[in-house]
């Protein structure tokens, strides 16, 4: 099975974020179901690897956050891009505490996985065979996106569909993070009039 640790938007952020399917010709469009923000690709593991792994992730250790959704952009961000995606800003400090503990207890099992920069966003469409023009309009109407501030609560063990990736994801195991209040940017103290959850 092919997996990988991502966090779900609430439905809120969800519905923000699906709002952005236009009619660009040749964007693939991400149905609103399948929208999710990787924290760590694996890749194809076995069954058994699987339960290792979701064991060890079931030790992470993090208090729960919100992320502000912000901004949207291209993978490779010069060029045509073969990726759009809408964003997180620089994140709050503890996705990347949470992104660095999921890789540390991964490491620790010996199951090997592909190794990624973190770069945190939500793919929102795919666009190998549109032209240029149309998404660089996109671009420009949805630069400056602004979403709602969602909590972050849980993280989740996923698996994907190599051979049809139609059928989408499917979550294996949910994790809980921390018990304790919800952490706030201090750099913007305003967020909690902004949770829309």
């Amino acid at each position: 099975m092919r997996l990988f640790v991502a966090l779900q938007p609430t439905d809120p952020a969800r519905a923000a974020l699906a709002a952005l399917a236009e009619d660009v010709s040749g964007v693939r469009w991400i149905p609103a179901a399948q929208l999710h923000l990787t924290l760590r690709f694996i890749g194809e593991v076995s069954e058994g690897d699987a339960e290792k792994l979701a064991a060890a992730l079931s030790q992470v250790r993090v208090q729960p956050f919100f992320l502000e959704l912000t901004g949207t952009g291209g993978f490779p961000p010069r060029g045509s891009p073969g990726i759009l995606w809408a964003g997180v800003g620089p994140g709050h400090p503890l996705l990347h505490q949470l992104r660095q503990q999921v890789d540390d207890r991964l490491l620790a099992t010996g199951v090997p996985f592909e190794l990624r920069p973190f770069v945190p966003h939500f793919t929102v469409g795919r666009c190998r065979e549109a032209a240029p023009v149309p998404v660089a309009h996109w671009l420009k109407r949805h630069r400056d996106f602004a979403g709602p501030t969602w909590p972050v609560r849980q993280f989740h063990l996923m698996a994907s569909n190599p051979v049809n990736p139609s059928e989408g994801y499917r979550t294996l195991h949910t994790f809980p993070l921390g018990d304790q209040p919800i952490a706030r940017d201090p750099i913007k103290p305003d967020q909690t009039a902004k949770a829309k959850d």
